[in-house]
């Protein structure tokens, strides 16, 4: 019989499944061949040949899941979908077919079944195989891109430059960062980007207020950054409003009235009028407070880790995309009202009508990210997918302009995604940055640094460090707090992000993995005997075993972080290893091991788990220390 196009389905059970719920083909291994086959890819041709040695039929679909717990085995096989097939009661079936592959197949040394379900049992043979073979592959779960598949281009942090950046860009810059890093690690060419929103009323607000309450001030005469300096006046700004609409109100005009008539207000527009027209003066004073926040941003990205690979300013882009919409009328995508306004319905689909065009002319956002995405192809021609990292609360918008570039034939349509995210909310509540209450990202960096020196003090480790070893310590163990702390989250799901909380040295935070790395580096620095030869054990400790199987897993995780844009399940899996690693480090002694195969062997294995620890962090954008 011919066989059929398979599946191979395994749902691995990681740690905090509550936090990495995922559809049970999770682990679908079809995006690119690592440095080994997987289990299920090396049982699932032993099973189809059993199953048709044994009863003459053909298996459509093989499914296996982690073995639970209370049974012995490293993988259970599924025996349920083959009674559709094989007239047998699943025990009697699972029998035949765990014997056929313990006859068959050097990897699998016994079995056991229990219902339906065959759990199979791995000999230590294969994992001894699997971890010489990786053991010194630095870019073990790595895939290399190949020059001839599309590019990604993904978009994050996107600010506007009249305010410094605060916690909800952290978190969109830290996701936007580790999903472009864990693409490009699962084998593609990515670009990073974003778009710079640098006009606006809001940008004129606080240009206004600089010209009116400014005194002439700079960054260098204020000892501010840049950013720091322009938020400040946008706060100046709505302060002045505020007050403003207040007199107007005391006056006998309405709150709708006072909010129109403000003479601040109208200067605004005016200025953004002026602006629009190209204005000599406006444009001047445009463009050096823009870079007073440009300059401030790259500060800021500096210390948070991030960087990007291109740029757009919405200055440049907020005019594309008319053009295309004169396509979409001849096409029969647009629809024009009577009124000259120029819209798509969506409603076959779900949604609404959708403007893409006023009617006296002027483009909408829609109509600009439409023309931006069409540049950026242009711009880059082996783009060939998209990731945009933005807030939830543009769900719908993105809905609608996926549609409509779908409905205007752009193949790379079908490859974008909106890497959706939840606000970050803190104890003391939201942000609102009009009223200058918003979580600076630079003081909250500072902050998780202060918070890591402080509980690091109150340790008492670090008697031996010199001033600046604990100074980029305490930044090191700070920063990874942070990150670790909102990366392990599911995007969509929203944070309470409690500073002292993420700096414990304890459970799942970053601090925690990062402890257990250094400790690993102090056992290597103490092995005074050569461990890089080949260890000639030829039986594995229960701990090595299963501390083995989960390095086994990494390069699956990220391929699937990638697929499905999660750094969550890249964060939660180190987690798993790193628990596991201190499991094995508490059952056997390492540097204390008489036999020294096995010492060798263990300090092999400790060293590739802090390389993967490593590996993995690099992917979330936080470092590890040498030393804690």
């Amino acid at each position: 019989m011919k066989i059929k196009t398979k599946q191979l389905i395994m749902n691995r059970k990681l740690s905090h499944s509550s936090i990495l719920k995922f559809p049970q083909n999770h682990y679908l291994c079809t995006l690119k061949k690592v440095h080994k086959m997987t289990l299920p890819q090396i049982l699932t041709p032993a099973i189809e040949k059993a199953v048709n040695a044994l009863f003459d039929v053909t298996v459509e679909k093989i499914e296996f899941q982690t073995t639970r717990k209370e049974f012995e085995g490293d993988i259970t096989m599924v025996i349920f979908p083959l009674l559709k097939l094989v007239k047998s009661n699943p025990v009697e079936l699972g029998n035949k077919i765990g014997t056929y592959l313990v006859e068959n197949l050097a990897a699998v040394s016994r079995f056991n079944v229990v219902s339906g379900f065959l759990n199979i049992v791995i000999s230590d043979d294969y994992y001894l195989n699997f971890f010489n073979e990786i053991k010194n592959i630095e870019s073990f779960g790595f895939v290399t891109p190949n020059p001839e598949d599309k590019a990604v281009m993904v978009e994050y942090s996107s600010p506007n430059t009249n305010k410094p950046l605060h916690l909800g860009h952290v978190r969109n810059n830290l996701l936007g960062y580790s999903v472009a890093e864990i693409i490009k690690a699962s084998g593609k060419k990515v670009y990073k980007t974003q778009v710079i929103n640098d006009r606006g009323i809001h940008i004129c607000k606080s240009m206004l207020a600089w010209q009116k309450f400014g005194n002439g001030q700079t960054p260098e005469s204020t000892g501010l950054k840049g950013d720091k300096l322009v938020g400040n006046y946008y706060v100046a700004f709505d302060k002045a409003y505020k007050e403003e609409i207040a007199q107007l109100i005391s006056a006998g005009k309405t709150e709708e009235e006072a909010k129109k008539q403000a003479p601040i207000i109208l200067e605004a527009q005016e200025m953004l009028l002026k602006w629009e027209a190209g204005d000599e003066a406006v444009i001047t004073l445009w463009k050096m407070m823009n870079q007073w926040v440009y300059d401030g941003f790259a500060i800021s990205y500096k210390n948070l880790g991030v960087d990007f690979d291109t740029y757009y300013y919405e200055s440049n882009t907020y005019l594309l995309g008319k053009d295309v919409v004169q396509i979409g009328l001849d096409k029969g995508v647009f629809e024009k009202d009577p009124d000259g306004s120029v819209w798509i319905d969506l409603t076959e689909e779900g949604l609404d009508r959708k403007i893409v065009l006023r009617s006296d002319g002027t483009a909408v956002y829609m109509t600009q990210d439409i023309g931006t995405a069409i540049q950026r192809v242009k711009d880059f021609p082996d783009v060939g997918g998209m990731v945009y990292t933005v807030g939830n609360e543009q769900d719908y918008h993105f809905k609608v302009l996926f549609l409509i570039l779908k409905k205007l034939g752009f193949d790379w349509s079908k490859n974008l995604f909106h890497l959706s995210y939840g606000m970050v909310d803190l104890p003391s509540g939201k942000m609102k940055s009009r009223e200058g209450t918003v979580v600076d990202a630079d003081d909250l960096m500072q902050e998780m640094t202060d918070t890591a020196q402080k509980i690091a003090e109150d340790l008492g480790k670090l008697d031996t460090y010199n001033a600046d070893e604990k100074a980029k310590l305490y930044n090191t163990i700070g920063l990874g707090a942070l990150k670790y702390y909102i990366l392990k989250v599911d995007p969509k799901k929203r944070i309470l992000f409690n500073p002292e909380e993420s700096v414990d040295f304890a459970g799942n935070t970053g601090p925690f993995i990062q402890y257990t790395y250094a400790r690993i580096q102090s056992i290597i620095r103490k092995a005074n005997f050569d461990f890089t030869n080949k260890s000639e054990i030829t039986t594995l400790h229960e701990k090595e075993k299963e501390l083995v199987k989960q390095l086994e897993l990494f390069p699956e995780v990220i391929q699937n972080a990638a697929q499905h844009h999660s750094p969550a399940l890249l964060a939660n899996y180190t987690y798993d290893l790193v628990r596991e690693y201190n499991s094995f480090y508490q059952a056997v002694p390492i540097l204390g091991e008489e036999d020294l195969e096995k010492k060798i062997f263990r300090v092999q294995l400790s060293k590739k788990v802090a390389d993967v620890i490593a590996s993995s962090f690099k992917l979330l954008g936080i470092n590890v220390p040498e030393r804690m």
